[in-house]
This record gives structure tokens, C-alpha cells and sequence, in this order.
């Protein structure tokens, strides 16, 4: 019924497909493989941005899989969620093992700038997250989306920046919305986006993330004749860097962190034949 519907569909209304262009379909078997067909691997970017958790992809950045993500972020092909809910599904069930057992599975998707959610009309990191969440639950794994995310001042538009004005663009550039860190303790933290291509977004995503789950308890109130501690400035990078012991020690199970995206750069692909 759904390949007949389809073919109804594709002679009242002008569709082809977002990944080759093939008439009366949105998405061919062809291109829709090319998402997900694939076993989702690591992925590196070079220069590595300090802090990056683990990252895994469902497939490169170019050719259909490039049309298709394109197609649904700036072009509004909202029915292609599906299809790039089941990939960043697959590259999330490939991370799960490292995250242990314990708590449920937080889906949480890199936020968007106001201004380009209000030009595109929809948040397509998140709808693609919710697919995912949908997919995983089908298949028996405990896994929501959790919003905890938010962007706490503006940022200049990423396009034509290198990896490091990316970092410098983004430091700081995120917070956890009040009351998130105690719903993020209790689960399995997993990073998501659509594209990842130098890292910076992701890895500013989990400092802000750990910034929460890392906090050190409350100190005891200081003696009222006690001067106040001088606090050093610290830069973004050293930041990021001073947190990575604790959550390395922090291991599995709740409070675990690693990220996940449908697709990243080929190179990104490239240094890690072997993962």
C-alpha cells in the first residue's frame, strides 16, 4: 500500500528524489542506502578540538547523502526525517556499548541559532533526533530526546571560518538550561547533530554538558574574615582540557557521554579505517 500510495502521490505532485533526482520518489533505495546502508564508524577531524567526546557517523558528506541532508535543512523536505532519524539511529546503537548500562538513553541535539530556525521554519537537528529516539525505542532501547541545551549568547555565522575561528567562534557559546543537569545525571548522554565537519560545535556541546555533570559539590561558606580565592583566567581550550580528567574518569553508565552524527567530512572517515 505504501509503494502504491507513492506512485499516486507521484503523479499529482512534482517529487523526485533529494539525493539523485529520480522522478516520483523522495527518496530512492539507491540514495536511501547510501544513509544507512553502511556500518556507522568513528570519526576524527584534523586538527581535533579539545574535549571532543567519541564521535561516530552513518556515512560520509558528499554526493546523495550531502543532497538529501541539504534538501531537508534548508530546503524544508520535512518527510525525509525518517530516513535520517534511522541513520543517526544506527550511528547512536554503534556508541551505545561504551555508554554502559544504567539509566536511559538522552538524545541531545546541538542547538540552533534562533535566527536560522526562524529563516528555515523548523529545527531539523531536532526533528532528525526525534526520529532517532522513535527508531531506537522500536527496536527495545530505553531512548528521548532531552532539549538540555541552549545558546547563551550569538555567534558568528560558521561558514568560511577554519576549524580554530570555529573553536573561537563557539567557546563559550553554550549552556545547559536550568534544571538539565539533573535530568542529564540521570541517563546516558549521547551528542547529536546532523553534520559534523571540524568538531568545534560538538566539543563545545560537551563542555557545556560536563560543566554540569563534572561540577564539584558545594563548598562550605568561607569565615567572615576569609578574603575571597583569586580565580585565574582561564582560556576556552584550557577549560575544555582541565574537565577531560574527570570525565574520563567518570567511565560508564550514567552521566557517560559520547555523540553521534548522520554524516561528517570524509577525511574525517579517512584516519579511521580501522574503527
Amino acid at each position: 500500500m505504501r509503494e502504491w500510495w507513492r506512485e499516486i502521490t507521484g503523479l499529482v505532485l512534482p517529487v523526485a528524489c533529494a539525493g539523485c533526482g529520480l522522478p516520483r520518489t523522495e527518496l530512492c533505495r539507491p540514495c536511501a542506502a547510501a544513509l544507512d546502508g553502511a556500518l556507522p564508524r568513528r570519526v576524527r577531524p584534523s586538527p581535533e578540538p579539545a574535549g571532543l567526546p567519541v564521535v561516530r557517523a552513518a556515512a560520509p558528506y558528499e554526493n546523495a547523502v550531502r543532497a538529501v541532508l541539504l534538501a531537508h535543512k534548508e530546503r524544508g523536505a520535512l518527510g525525509l526525517a525518517g530516513a535520517l532519524g534511522r541513520a543517526l539511529a544506527g550511528a547512536v546503537r554503534a556508541g551505545e556499548g561504551r555508554l554502559g548500562d544504567g539509566g536511559p538513553l538522552l538524545l541531545v541535539p546541538v542547538p540552533s541559532a534562533r535566527r536560522s530556525t526562524g529563516a528555515r521554519g523548523h529545527d531539523p537537528v531536532r526533528r532528525i533526533a526525534l526520529a532517532a529516539a522513535g527508531e531506537l525505542r522500536r527496536d527495545g532501547v530505553p531512548a528521548r530526546v532531552l532539549a538540555a541545551l541552549r545558546q547563551r549568547r550569538p555567534v558568528a555565522d560558521q561558514a568560511g571560518l577554519g576549524a580554530r575561528q570555529r573553536q573561537a567562534n563557539l567557546a563559550g557559546a553554550l549552556e545547559v538550561v536550568p534544571g538539565g543537569g539533573r535530568l542529564l545525571a540521570g541517563g546516558r548522554v549521547v551528542l547529536v547533530d546532523d553534520l559534523m565537519t571540524t568538531g568545534a560545535t560538538l566539543a563545545e556541546a560537551a563542555r557545556a554538558v560536563r560543566s554540569v555533570l563534572d561540577s564539584p559539590p558545594a563548598s562550605p561558606p568561607a569565615s567572615p574574615r576569609a578574603f575571597p580565592p583569586a580565580f585565574p583566567r582561564v582560556t576556552p581550550g584550557a577549560a575544555s582540557r582541565a574537565i577531560e580528567p574527570a570525565a574520563a574518569r567518570r567511565g560508564t553508565g550514567p552521566g557517560a557521554l559520547c555523540a553521534a552524527v548522520v554524516s561528517a567530512s570524509p577525511a574525517a572517515f579517512e584516519i579511521n579505517w580501522n574503527c
